[in-house]
């Protein structure tokens, strides 16, 4: 085995210490994604462990199709299965954001139909370094500051970065010695991109790769002392009631800044079920107010109290099979009627319910889960209504917030 595929191995190790029965792997057919497709695949031999390759055509150029059959051509050779996971923009948004969203949705689903429960990516030292300055460019913190993660748990599937370490030249030297091909997306060189900027940016001022990727590493480790600070903080001021996260006011408020504004926004992405945190100016406006919406959830203070729960409109239209999970974090269990669907309980079925037997406030109740056919109100298990039906919310892990990163 080369020094490379030593150093791409001892790096899966250390992610995957007891590896998976399958390994899901996205390759989009440039030099980085290939050469991990290839270095996988000795690791997966080796371990005994399958390989999946999926590939995003996201119809955006016409070489995209070519990139695919480039990839599924190399992908038989290892005897790796291969599958085409296509999108297509409806024009709306911003093209670069609903273009990652989608690929990691399909990506999220591929996985899961394939019984993979983790999938390796193709980000190297390159790349961030790149992140870091682009992070510096819009005033991140320690946690942007940090760059990309090697693993980051993502619902059902863990994202996997074993290449973090390597340079993106020592790849494509990689493919040359096996005499491999890879392909050149035109859009690595347009300037209308920010990430095309700053690589160029980095070449013409003469930036140290390794320097920027070291720094990176110094603010992950920052990120951690900071984290343990929050989770031992977390212990003392918070609670978990049912769906909701209820904060001490006085207690929160005596933090130090950073502590404080980390466990809300940790809060803020665990009940709002999103991997990214707030912008800092949004979360300090909701913090100033007695009731806000925000990351798709509620911030109510009353007391000493502050209260985060789901907001009605972020749920109104996510509907699930009954029974079963419903909206990330919730599990119902019960019969299972004909045609019912779980969905959020909203106005009109918090009125068909008695009040006297709610379990949470009237913002909580709206939010939460309830079991409808077509438009008739079955079942409210937070709204006491009736017991045959059980709704258990995903409990908050003993370490967190140290265990949610989003990058």
């Amino acid at each position: 085995m080369s020094d490379l595929a030593d150093r791409v191995a001892r790096n899966l190790d250390a992610l995957l210490p007891n590896p998976p029965k399958a390994l899901g792997v996205a390759v989009s057919g440039g030099g980085d994604s290939l050469a991990l497709m290839h270095l996988a695949s000795l690791w997966a031999a080796r371990q005994g462990c399958a390989l999946h390759i999926a590939s995003v055509d996201h119809g955006l150029r016409p070489e995209a199709a070519q990139e695919c059959a480039l990839v599924a051509r190399h992908a038989a050779g290892l005897g790796a299965p291969h599958d085409i996971l296509p999108w297509a923009w409806d024009g709306r948004g911003n093209l670069q954001d609903r273009a990652r969203h989608a690929r990691q949705d399909l990506l999220r689903n591929w996985a899961q139909t394939r019984g993979v429960s983790h999938i390796a990516l193709g980000h190297t030292r390159d790349d961030q370094a790149e992140t870091l300055l682009m992070r510096l460019q819009r005033g991140s913190g320690v946690d942007g500051l940090a760059g990309m993660a090697p693993a980051r748990p993502d619902g059902p599937v863990t994202w996997l970065r074993p290449l973090l370490d390597i340079r993106r030249e020592a790849l494509r030297d990689h493919l040359r010695r096996m005499g491999w091909d890879w392909a050149e997306d035109a859009s690595n060189l347009d300037p209308a991109y920010e990430r095309v900027r700053t690589r160029q940016a980095i070449s013409a001022l003469g930036l140290d790769v390794d320097r920027l990727a070291e720094t990176a590493a110094h603010m992950a480790a920052a990120r951690q002392v900071l984290d343990h600070a929050a989770t031992q903080a977390a212990r003392d001021i918070i609670a978990q009631d049912q769906g909701d996260l209820v904060f001490a006011r006085e207690r929160l408020s005596a933090l130090p800044s950073d502590t404080r504004e980390r466990l809300v926004a940790a809060a803020l992405c665990w009940v709002g079920q999103s991997p990214y945190r707030p912008r800092l100016a949004a979360l300090r406006a909701a913090l100033d107010r007695p009731r806000a919406t925000l990351h798709g959830c509620l911030l109510v203070q009353r007391g000493d109290s502050l209260r985060i729960c789901r907001e009605w409109n972020a749920v109104a239209d996510i509907a699930a099979p009954c029974p079963g999970p419903w909206d990330g974090r919730w599990q119902i269990d019960g019969p299972e009627p004909d045609g019912a669907e779980i969905r959020a309980l909203g106005p009109e079925g918090a009125a068909q319910t008695d009040r006297s037997a709610w379990r949470l406030p009237r913002e909580s109740i709206l939010s939460s889960p309830a079991i409808w056919q077509d438009k008739r109100l079955i079942a409210a298990p937070l709204a006491g209504m009736p017991r045959e039906f059980r709704a258990n919310c995903r409990v908050l892990p003993p370490d967190w917030p140290a265990s949610h990163h989003a990058h």
